[in-house]
């Protein structure tokens, strides 16, 4: 049985994992060696690499002019923060700037879930070719991790603990023996939604240095979303009823949790505005719903691609608005295709 124990600033997660060593040295798996060759030719240097020199003002009140993101940010002016101080420009800008606080918290602390169950992958993967990958995908995380917090802690100055949602998905993920599941639930499910929140929080961020970090941070995770959906090719055909139907349960528990993990509860407390009026506003506005919905635009063709859109998790997804993401490229086909051209 699975127990926790808070331990200050840390969680404890007890679980039971097989661990597998292999004595073929042989690499069977054409696609993931051209994936790893790729991921050893790509890396960064998070202190370097990036220009960390611009100053970093939260709060700060700009022109619309400048602010691009505030104009694609609008349509949260006319919700609860409208009742609330709406009409103050600053309380305006506050609502940006916790929003992306807000998300770049996330972000590091899935990229620290990322670094832990990759690390577990390389210990209980069968095959060679997945333990060069998953290793190679140790160090990447570790630079996400890094690159976060410094921006976080040096230059925001500002940050949110984990989400619940987050913090019970890790959880499940990491209690987890069967190797798979650990796939499913960081490579497919919190990588493929973080590959396209990256790319919609930059359209919304404020600072020119969280976006390069954020850009170098996105080829990696195009690369780790691959080395799910190849690794787990295949793989599925061959369960049994029984145990495609865990791996359902799985995708049905984990999915609604990333759904809900967007009603931004956090940010509305912070900005003390009441969380349930917050909570309602992000989960009906009609902006919020198309913003969820693209978060999935990864997760639902790999999915397809791994044949686990089964009948009840295409009735939640059906429920959701997802399935319109259906018959997107997968990401191993776009990755491996973008490494050929």
């Amino acid at each position: 049985m699975t127990a926790l124990q808070p331990t200050g600033p840390h969680l404890d997660v007890d679980a039971e994992v097989i661990t597998q060593f292999t004595w073929d040295y042989v690499q069977h798996r054409p696609q993931l060696s051209r994936l790893y060759e790729k991921g050893k030719t790509s890396q960064w240097n998070a202190t370097t690499d990036i220009d960390w020199s611009p100053e970093v003002n939260f709060g700060e009140v700009r022109s619309a002019e400048d602010d691009p993101a505030g104009q694609m940010f609008g349509f949260m002016d006319a919700g609860p923060l409208a009742k609330y101080g709406g009409d103050d420009p600053t309380r305006r800008a506050q609502l940006r700037w916790e929003f992306q606080s807000w998300m770049v918290s996330q972000f590091m602390h899935g990229e620290q879930g990322a670094l832990v169950a990759t690390a577990r992958l390389v210990e209980t993967v069968p095959e060679i070719d997945a333990k060069y990958y998953a290793a190679n995908q140790v160090a990447d995380e570790a630079r996400h991790v890094e690159a976060y917090a410094k921006y976080l802690n040096e230059k925001l100055q500002h940050s949110y603990e984990i989400s619940k949602p987050l913090e019970a998905l890790l959880i499940d993920i990491m209690s987890e023996k069967r190797w798979d599941i650990t796939y499913l639930g960081m490579q497919i499910l919190v990588e493929g939604l973080a590959l396209a929140a990256f790319g919609l929080g930059n359209a919304m961020f404020q600072d020119p240095i969280i976006k390069q970090v954020t850009d170098y941070v996105m080829r990696d995770e195009a690369r780790h979303v691959a080395f799910g959906v190849l690794s787990l090719q295949g793989l599925y055909p061959e369960m049994s009823s029984a145990e495609l139907a865990e791996r359902e349960e799985f995708l049905l528990e984990a999915s609604q949790l990333m759904y809900d993990r967007f009603l931004l509860e956090q940010v509305w407390e912070r900005m003390e505005i009441p969380v349930a009026e917050g909570k309602e506003f992000a989960a009906n506005n009609p902006l919020m719903a198309i913003f969820r919905q693209m978060l999935f635009s990864k997760i639902v063709p790999n999915l397809n691609k791994l044949g686990l859109l089964t009948p009840k998790v295409r009735e939640l997804y059906g429920n959701l608005g997802l399935l319109q993401f259906e018959n997107a490229p997968d990401s191993a086909t776009e990755e491996l295709g973008a490494a050929a051209s």
